[in-house]
């Protein structure tokens, strides 16, 4: 398995938002779908619903290496619809 890193920018983002790592890491690992992110192409957006959450839809935006996933942020999306 893949080791995950935070940047950063991640880690201030989750802690503001109050977002689980846990959370993060498993909607990185295991996404319900996924979108290319336009900001940067070689990153990508993640989302899973967050049952603890009331089934909110976590979008995580990573970059996902040989050898890392490296999540560099994630917040609550009200606008996400599943394709």
């Amino acid at each position: 398995m893949k080791p995950i890193r935070f940047t950063l920018h991640a880690q201030a983002k989750l802690s503001e938002r109050r977002i689980l790592s846990e959370w993060a890491e498993a909607v990185a690992r295991h996404p319900e779908w996924v979108e290319p992110e336009t900001r940067d192409p070689e990153a990508e957006r993640r989302f899973g619903s967050i049952s603890a959450f009331g089934g909110r839809i976590l979008r995580v935006v990573c970059v996902e290496t040989e050898t890392t996933i490296r999540i560099i942020t994630a917040t609550f999306d009200r606008g996400a619809r599943r394709p």
